[in-house]
């Protein structure tokens, strides 16, 4: 089977494992365009996408196009994903394996003096491991008050819940830099996925 990893900030480990997200979106890239085509004398316009693989056009209208994406999408229903998270690996000695420390696991982080960032865990430090259960392709503005909450996002105690509000905030945080932001409405990979136990 299938495992590729994928990143989570200590905030979005601590709800995988306490079972409040269950869904996470990515970035589509490259990102589709909105153009024109002709086709026998006839212009109209559409969505756009080209593959990375083949370095295709592959042209579809609107209706179609989230359906038309999935054959390319590098995720798959039913592959498994490997959590890379922020650690700290502490060796005992030169023939034991390393003691891992999990940040997500600490009430007080400034406990370890130098923290591993997440893009440099190795696949055995990795405790977490996740099965998509469900692939789409969307628009990230049309996420759901429902989807949003799906996400892991925390809402303030003792007021309306507004999990898409704060969703929007996070996302900005993750991808704003990075030209992707909420404004920009982004076409992103929805994954749905469960923890596997």
């Amino acid at each position: 089977m299938k495992e590729r990893p994928i990143i989570f900030s200590t905030n979005m480990v601590q709800a995988i494992r306490d079972g409040r997200k269950t869904q996470t979106r990515r970035v589509i890239k490259p990102q589709p365009e909105w153009r024109e085509r002709e086709l026998n004398s006839l212009s109209s316009e559409g969505w756009a996408w080209i593959t990375t693989k083949a370095s295709l056009l592959h042209w579809h209208d609107i209706v179609d196009f989230s359906n038309a994406l999935i054959e390319f999408c590098p995720y798959k229903v039913g592959s498994r994903l490997w959590v890379r998270e922020t650690c700290h690996l502490m060796k005992r000695n030169m023939t034991t394996t390393p003691v891992v420390v999990y940040k997500a696991d600490q009430s007080d982080p400034s406990c370890v003096s130098k923290w591993r960032p997440s893009i440099h865990m190795p696949r055995w430090a990795s405790r977490t491991t996740l099965e998509i259960t469900e692939v789409r392709a969307e628009r990230l503005q049309k996420i759901t008050e429902e989807d949003a909450k799906a996400e892991g996002v925390d809402c303030c105690p003792n007021a309306i819940p507004d999990y898409r509000h704060h969703f929007m905030v996070l996302w900005d945080s993750l991808n704003a830099k990075r030209g992707y932001d909420w404004e920009v409405n982004p076409w992103v990979w929805v994954l749905s996925f469960s923890l596997l136990k």
